[in-house]
């Protein structure tokens, strides 16, 4: 399996700039963590991958990953061997041992020997490519992998822990295992063991040779000796084999749960010292013996160090043991200051010399990496990891630089990405938390205050800067939701929190989204206080009816003014504060909203804080602008269908949002595609793409302070730092890609339930709280935890009903107590298998009947006790006789009856009442005894103890319907509390339908109905209630209701919508239909708002619904759906409109690919004679019944009252010519009602957009379908008094002139040869559309590429008519034709047009610079902290500039930097300079400014390139403008060889 670990960018992780905090090391493993023989990678497990660190500086950085495992790794070692230091090997519970290149991060081989899950593994230091593993039966595998040669040996049949190669004898290994007991092997001989070492009581957790051989005898350890001559120097353990191998000898250590170290002796094959552990200061001296703490002893002797050990300690310490040292004390405690050690149990050490330093690492189950220098004993570096998904992320807005990460092993971690001393300055918080934490919220302007939500629906503040804050626990509101917290916000108070007292009320309060629907708003001051339901006061103020959705996201507007509230139908409503009046409701994603974000507030347009961008289910982002929403409330809230714009290219769902605050108009985007994108929100444009993640996304934040950089987090357990401009992909994987990314997500561990060993006793380290979290069971647990949850992870569609929630009672036993609790009935499953226990211990007696029954036995005797005992030998027969007759006889003489009986009670039969009723107990035991209930229950009849038996079989659980039958004869109330028992019982059963039939016979109708529906018998239980309750009960609503948001849930949205509409909600019912969004589905839900007398809803969906028709083409459809709605006549006639277009255009250039789905036209009569608008006309008044000018007049102000978005280069075509067709419709009816000045206003409106989409054939084809003749006619309409009609008028005829120019220019004449001819193939010219316009009003680009082309392409080279745009129509024009037609151009040349365009140009590169300043200054400012980190990096300005320009001239920025170097300007004159050409473009008049007008200057150097075609006075004028306006630098070089 290759990894992946290049591919993605991870390979070269330090290189590619990337910062992580990676995933948790892995616990319980006695070797799953190893540092590189040079010194320069430490390497550790994490879950199924192995983290890499470059630690060969004096910080830490993520180096890169290996990936390729797909269950946990269970072991980790580099090979130590000279010249292999890059190889290292790992195993794994996934049975395979794989070995890796770290260079490459790719796998070398894999080998699967082991049959039973590997428990340890060590690559021998002495043979390069030999590799030893352990597992949990005992079996060792020794695998050779230069010669694919394997062996295996059992020396012992018990789980191995450890296993450890010597460093001086290459065939010896030894083995700790789990019991205590540590073996010596030797691989080489037939029979392998050399040693067994006992002495340990318990596990081994770490085994470490003494790295000098032989065993010359230290003074200390011989005065131990001979001190203490204990039974084990008597004895030598095992069978000492004295061989020249073993001779030299070596001493052995191991350390094991039991709180010993031992050192053992080779040769002699025993101990000769045993270290018991301290127990250190922190722990508060002895411990309660009755605690058994949880302890890891791992044991590590360094490289030079032969009488020098490392172990682990209780509770996170180090310890430092000096062999030689006399007396009982031998340790030194490492990390002198506090702070330093580990906070919880330390699992593995590694050391290495590197350079002139000793270092030595720790993996810890506090989740922290440590390197310590041995020299000194201190901790040298810290690296934090995390334990689970990374959930949520927050920049604090107050203390700029602070992280706050919401993470799934139920802590948060505090990451203060500016500290300078240390690059991974995290601090953690646990208290209180005890689960997966889910969202984050920093307060605005307290700083410090940090809002969490966690998944068991928990929401409560920590305050991160308290000094004791290690152990202060947060406040935690005392309303909890019933699931996920999704989302966190702080926001300004809404009713009931406003009170008339201003001083009283907290100035921000704090609103939670969660799974179950419901935004609840908390007040800070008083958490412990109810919250509010927001949705209360949303109805009061709205006056709403029907069913609010259920809420999935909520966002503030940064000012406090506007609440957007993201629902589960894929709806986004706007409020208004203080009093959530609902202003707007965006209809776009029809699935579940995860994101939704507001832009910033600061910035140079301020219109952009109105823009607000949204993700989902769906993989497309919108972004609309609510300006104009705002602006001009009225009175009912609208719908906005039509987005701002439309950021597609990600193939999964969207999960977090975030606007960059140094830029305007940038956004990046996490998705379940497994990667960030950043988008240039106006161009709708992707930009850079990050691919590092080995998984999906869950959130992502812009950094505040650096506008390179950008934090992810994903479910890869890791948060990742990285820089937009250093990534190489610009848009997210496509198709295939998008496939490997979900295969290597695949490769997440497999859920097992597996047997664990349980580690025993808790210690009272501080962060108990999360144990139970994270399983002290090993990482599996945890695993289990993050990754078996599938899709519910860090997810809000998934909420299950859980039932278990809603039940809390269990069942009461108290045979008395008839009122039942049906409530109870629907308990969970597990309860179940305890509570109808007896009747399975039972059933397995009871089989024998039906074999019986085949034999055609006897039918089983109801009194088998006595006859049996009638069946004896005669003389026993005999004896009872006379007992019998004894008996009888004192009975008649009234004395009590004799003893004898007591014996024989089978004589009951032929005595008293008494006797009989004894007999019948004694049968009936023997019955139960046996399993054979039924029979007791009928001697129990018969002996008229009726109310026995029931209460009995109640309580074993064992009535039948013949018990409930026969239960009136005892009388009304038994009967019912029977029933009642019964039902009980049936559910247990899970025979809930006959459960509820029971309870109809007692007449609990209500309790019948509440026990189907609990248990989701919807359908039984609806029949039931309508059957057996007033049709206006409100149960049976609730139960409609109930049901259909359980259909919705699971996708069966026609038949919750007829729930909704037995429920009589028909609003919901339309709703739910139109969830689905396909074109059957709306046009079905606008049907039915229509019959519902919901109008409103029914236009929208109708509108929805033909545009996706247009989509594919089908007009006659869209036509059809739209006829049904008077408020939609004027989209009838811009779809009527829009098809004449389409076919228009298809006529004029037939070429175009055909489609996959053939155009569905209406056939119409057209009048083709007359112009375009005119043929439309006709076709609205003949067909659609524009008949009078009221209806034309009504149409016009519907349509008048939309407004479209501006178009981009990244616009949809199909949607560009839908725009120009509602801008021509307009023109249209302006027309027709003799408006001319507003005709010309549409008109230029839909040239415009062409032009602003870059479709510059598009535009081309506009003018020449809507004005075939140029504008003189449509000029004398106007009312010339109307200076705004003009001025539209003149902008029109400059685009008309326009594109006359760049025809003329592409279609020069033959025999002009000598003239200067630009070539332009057709790429060359699609390349010019496309620079022609990016969203600027100034296309400086084109200019350029004119200029390149009239510089390199001067020669007489022709061009096929074939080849130029528009020749198919524009014959070569006779030369008295062109010149008439160049002088139309004039009009291009107006003086004022230039100055402004200049203007506006001056601004625009004052503040690009002003930017560029701002950007360098920051750039500066990190290079100062990467020095000062040690690694510094040389300025990327050049590439910064590009990337970042929010022009697209990125050119010219090159030109200014570079010029900006040659003369700095400082700040003061800039501003200057921008005040002046602000004045100055003040001074222009407003009617120049109002409309789009061609670049001036472009069209001068069009006309220039034209040559000797072109009239003397046009050139002259031309080159006076250039010389006065042409100051900027592309123009410079553009004219340069006009002007010179």
């Amino acid at each position: 399996m290759a990894a992946t670990g290049t591919g993605t960018g991870t390979g070269t992780g330090a290189g590619m700039g990337v910062r992580a905090l990676p995933a948790s090391p892995n616990w319980y493993s006695s070797r799953c963590s190893d540092v590189s023989s040079d010194g320069r990678l430490f390497g550790f497990a994490a879950r199924h991958r192995i983290c890499l660190l470059d630690v060969a500086a004096a910080a830490p950085t993520f180096y890169g990953e290996l990936i390729g495992h797909t269950d946990r790794i269970s072991g980790f070692a580099f090979c130590h061997c000279p010249g292999h230091g890059g190889l290292c090997a790992s195993s794994s519970d996934d049975g395979s041992v794989k070995i890796w290149d770290s260079g490459t991060l790719s796998p070398v081989l894999e080998y699967s020997l082991h049959q039973n899950a590997i428990s340890a593994l060590h690559w021998s230091p002495l043979v390069k490519d030999l590799i030893v593993t352990g597992d949990e039966k005992g079996v060792i595998v020794c695998y050779w992998h230069n010669r694919n040669d394997s062996q295996q040996f059992f020396p012992e049949p018990r789980t191995v822990f450890c296993l450890s190669c010597s460093p001086h004898h290459e065939n010896l290994v030894a083995i700790g295992y789990k019991d205590g007991m540590v073996v010596i092997i030797d691989i080489s001989r037939k029979r392998e063991v050399v040693h067994r070492l006992r002495g340990h009581e318990d596990e081994i957790h770490g085994l470490a040779w003494c790295p000098v051989p032989g065993e010359e005898r230290l003074p200390a350890w011989q005065d131990e000796l001979q001190a203490a001559p204990s039974e084990e120097s008597k004895v030598p353990n095992g069978e000492v084999t004295q061989d020249t191998a073993t001779k030299k000898g070596c001493y052995l250590a191991s350390g094991s749960k039991d709180q010993t170290i031992r050192i053992w002796s080779c040769t002699r094959g025993r101990s000769v010292m045993t270290l018991k552990l301290p127990p250190t200061k922190r722990r508060g001296g002895a411990v309660d013996p009755a605690v058994k703490e949880r302890i890891w002893l791992t044991v590590h002797w360094p490289a030079g160090h032969p009488s020098d050990i490392l172990s682990s300690a209780f509770g996170g310490e180090l310890l430092l043991w000096n062999l030689t040292q006399p007396g009982k004390r031998k340790w030194t405690l490492l990390g002198s200051s506090e702070g330093q050690n580990h906070s919880r149990i330390v699992f593995n050490l590694s050391s290495v010399k590197h350079q002139d330093r000793e270092l030595l690492f720790s993996i810890s189950m506090d989740r922290d990496v440590k390197c310590w220098d041995l020299s000194t004993l201190d901790c040298s570096w810290t690296m934090p990891s995390l334990g689970g998904f990374v959930y949520s992320l927050a920049f604090s807005p107050v203390d700029s630089g602070c992280l706050a990460i919401g993470v799934g092993d139920s802590m948060i971690r505090v990451w203060n990405t500016l500290s300078i001393t240390n690059i991974y300055d995290v601090k953690t918080f646990w208290q209180s938390i005890k689960s997966k934490v889910t969202a984050l919220s920093w307060h605005p302007t307290k700083e410090g205050s940090l809002a969490f939500g966690t998944d068991d629906g928990k929401v409560g503040i920590f305050d991160t800067l308290s000094s004791s804050a290690k152990n202060k626990p947060p406040q935690i509101s005392s309303t909890y939701h019933k699931k996920t917290v999704y989302t966190l916000a702080w926001g300004p108070p809404t009713p009931p929190l406003i009170s008339g007292e201003e001083s009283e009320q907290p100035s921000v309060t704090l609103y939670s989204c969660a799974g179950e629907g419901i935004v609840f708003q908390h007040n800070p001051w008083k958490l412990n206080g109810e919250a509010n339901d927001i949705n209360k006061v949303i109805r009061d103020t709205n006056s709403i009816k029907h069913k609010l959705p259920a809420r999935t996201e909520v966002s503030w507007k940064p000012d406090g003014k506007l609440l957007a509230l993201g629902n589960e139908d894929g709806s986004i409503e706007i409020f208004q504060a203080p009093n959530l009046k609902l202003l707007c409701t965006i209809q776009q994603h029809h699935k579940l909203i995860n994101a939704i974000r507001w832009h910033h507030e600061h910035g140079t347009q301020p219109e952009l804080s109105y823009l607000i961008a949204s993700g989902s289910i769906n993989a497309t982002i919108y972004v609309h602008n609510l300006k104009s929403v705002v602006e001009n409330s009225s009175e009912n809230p609208l719908t906005i269908t039509e987005p701002f714009r439309t950021l597609a290219g990600h193939t999964a769902k969207i999960t977090s949002l975030s606007w960059s605050p140094h830029h305007e108009g940038r956004l990046v985007s996490a998705c379940y595609d497994g990667t960030a994108q950043v988008w240039d929100v106006m161009k709708e444009e992707p930009l850079c793409n990050y691919r590092g993640h080995q998984g999906r996304l869950l959130s992502v934040q812009w950094s505040p302070v650096e506008p390179d950089c950008v934090y992810t987090g994903a479910d890869d357990f890791s948060v990742h730092k990285w820089h937009i401009s250093k990534q190489e992909h610009t848009r997210p994987p496509q198709g295939k890609k998008s496939i490997e990314l979900e295969k290597k997500r695949s490769i997440q561990p497999k859920v097992k339930a597996k047997k664990k060993k349980k580690p025993v006793g808790k210690s009272p380290g501080k962060q108990d709280a999360n144990d139970a979290m994270n399983g002290d069971e090993s990482m599996k647990e945890m695993l289990l935890e993050e990754n078996g949850v599938s899709d519910h992870e860090g997810e809000k569609e998934a909420q299950e009903a859980e039932l278990a929630d809603k039940v809390s009672v269990t069942v009461s036993r108290d045979t008395s107590s008839s009122a039942c609790d049906y409530s109870a009935l629907s308990l969970p499953k597990p309860s179940v298998t305890q509570k109808a226990a007896p009747v399975k211990k039972d059933l397995p007696k009871e089989k024998p009947t039906p074999d019986a029954s085949l034999k055609k036995r006897k039918p089983r005797s109801i009194l088998p006790f006595s006859t049996l005992m009638d069946h004896r030998s005669k003389e026993e027969l005999h004896q009872d006789c006379l007992r019998l007759a004894a008996c009888l006889k004192t009975k008649d003489n009234n004395e009590d009856v004799s003893p004898d009986l007591k014996d024989c009670i089978h004589l009951g039969l032929f005595t008293d009442r008494d006797s009989l009723h004894k007999m019948i107990d004694m049968e009936g035991k023997h019955h139960l005894e046996n399993g054979h209930a039924e029979l007791f229950q009928q001697l129990m009849l018969w002996k008229g103890d009726m109310k026995g038996v029931l209460q009995a079989a109640a309580e074993r659980g064992q009535l039948t319907d013949q018990l409930v039958a026969m239960a009136p004869m005892v009388g009304y109330q038994a009967w019912v509390w029977t029933v009642e028992a019964f039902a009980k019982q049936l559910c247990f059963q899970e025979q809930y339908v006959k459960a509820a039939s029971h309870l109809l016979s007692i007449h609990k109708v209500y309790e019948a109905i509440e026990l189907l529906k609990v248990n989701n018998f919807y359908r039984e239980a609806i029949v039931m209630a309508k059957a057996r309750l007033r049709p206006e009960d409100p149960v049976l609503k609730e139960l409609y209701t109930s049901w259909a948001a359980l259909l919705e849930k699971d996708g069966h949205y026609s038949m919750a919508a007829k729930c909704y509409l037995g429920a009589s909600s028909p609003y919901d019912a339309v709703k739910v239909l139109s969830k689905k969004g396909d074109v059957a589905s709306l046009k079905t839900a606008a049907e039915l708002a229509l019959i519902s007398g919901e109008e409103e809803l029914s236009a929208t969906l109708s509108l929805r619904c033909a545009q996706d028709l247009l989509l594919s083409r089908n007009w006659v459809g869209a036509q059809e759906v739209l006829q049904q709605h008077k408020s939609l006549f004027g989209q009838r006639l811009v779809f009527c409109l829009n098809e004449l277009l389409c076919s228009c255009l298809s006529e004029r250039n037939p070429c175009e690919k055909k489609s996959p789905v053939p155009p569905c036209y209406h056939s119409w009569e057209l009048n083709r004679e007359a112009p375009f608008l005119d043929m439309v006309t006709q076709v609205w008044q003949n067909v659609l019944g524009m008949d009078t000018t009221e209806k034309a007049t009504c149409a016009q102000e519907q349509l008048g009252r939309i407004e479209h978005p501006p178009s981009t280069s990244n616009t949809h075509p199909k949607q560009v010519l839908f725009h120009i067709s509602h801008d021509l419709a307009l023109a249209a009816l302006s027309c027709h009602l003799g408006m001319w000045d507003e005709a010309v206003k549409s008109i230029l409106g839909a040239v415009s957009r062409s032009f602003d989409a870059g479709n510059f054939t598009l535009m081309q084809e506009i003018c020449s379908i809507i004005l075939p003749e140029g504008c003189d006619d449509l000029r004398d309409k106007l009312d010339s008094t109307n200076s705004q009609s003009m001025d539209a008028c003149r902008s029109l005829e400059g685009f008309v002139a326009y594109r006359q120019l760049y025809n003329l220019w592409w279609n020069s004449p033959k025999d002009s040869l000598g003239l200067q001819k630009v070539v332009l193939g057709p790429s060359e010219q699609t390349a010019l559309e496309k620079s022609c316009v990016s969203g600027d009003p100034t296309p400086e680009e084109m200019v350029q590429t004119a200029a390149e082309m009239g510089e390199n392409l001067c020669s007489t080279t022709e061009v096929s008519k074939g080849e130029t745009q528009s020749d198919s129509r524009t014959d070569s024009v006779g030369v008295a034709d062109r010149q008439s037609a160049l002088k139309g151009c004039q009009v291009l040349l107006s003086e004022e047009m230039a100055a402004l365009q200049n203007t506006q140009r001056d601004i625009a590169e004052v503040q690009e610079t002003l930017a560029e300043m701002i950007r360098q200054h920051q750039q500066q400012r990190n290079n100062l902290q990467e020095n000062t980190n040690g690694n510094s990096q040389g300025s990327n300005l050049e590439q910064n500039s590009e990337t970042e320009s929010d022009k697209p001239c990125s050119d010219s920025n090159q030109m200014n930097c570079k010029d900006e170097a040659k003369q700095p300007v400082t700040l003061p004159e800039l501003t200057k300079q921008l005040l002046n050409a602000k004045q100055k473009l003040a001074e222009f008049p407003d009617n120049l400014k109002v409309f789009p007008f061609p670049d001036v200057l472009e069209c001068c150097l069009v006309l220039l390139h034209l040559g000797s075609q072109c009239p003397p006075q046009l050139q002259e004028q031309a080159l006076a403008l250039l010389r006065n306006h042409g100051g900027a630098a592309v123009y410079k070089k553009a004219a340069r060889s006009f002007l010179t």
